[in-house]
């Protein structure tokens, strides 16, 4: 899954212990490597990389998700299907954020989460920063609820990215069977919410 399903798996103010720190260790996630890693942070930022290494793992092995990449591979995608995966997820959840978070519009949630990783930002691994930086000035968040949005982050990630060319033909490879990929995932995501209840 991409940063916002992380994000809104991190739980909710009102109810999950040390939100705000989840909430870091889950973003930092990203760049934190092996168990050194995860010991520099203090245990609440430790339980947000923990829990961005159980979603990750639980994604990848689902086999739902599997359908998916293995139809973006038959597109053409090769070894980045998995990360377009993440990437047409993230574009289905903003999309219809109501429906899968019906407390809160999707604006109000990404400017709290912007707010809350820019002002714990000297926590977040130095290679990280720039990209939030970006993140909160571009608002990729609500950005990726557009068709638009998605073929602008796969094509910001194809040029950034060594070998990955291919990556700017994943919003159109993605959006082509756009029905399917609906299916799979209004399949996955009560799995994959369910599965992190336990690790909350």
């Amino acid at each position: 899954m991409n940063f916002l399903a992380h994000l809104l798996l991190s739980g909710s103010p009102g109810t999950t212990p040390h939100y705000a720190d989840v909430v870091v260790g889950n973003f930092a996630a990203e760049a934190v490597r092996g168990r050194a890693g995860l010991l520099a942070y203090p245990e609440p930022v430790q339980r947000g990389i923990r829990l961005h290494r159980f979603i990750d793992s639980f994604t990848d092995a689902h086999p739902v998700v599997r359908r998916t990449t293995a139809r973006l591979r038959e597109a053409g995608l090769g070894k980045w299907a998995g990360v377009v995966a993440d990437m047409g997820y993230d574009h289905l959840l903003a999309r219809d954020f109501a429906r899968y978070h019906p407390a809160e519009p999707l604006p109000d949630f990404a400017q709290r989460q912007y707010a809350l990783l820019h002002a714990r930002r000297t926590e977040i691994p130095e290679r990280l920063q720039p990209l939030l930086h970006h993140m909160r000035q571009g608002d990729w968040l609500t950005g990726y609820a557009h068709p638009a949005g998605l073929q602008q982050a796969l094509l910001g990630l194809s040029r950034r990215v060594p070998a990955g060319a291919v990556m700017a033909t994943g919003a159109e490879a993605f959006l082509a069977e756009l029905a399917a990929y609906e299916a799979d995932f209004a399949e996955f995501w009560p799995e994959l919410r369910a599965g992190v209840v336990g690790e909350l």
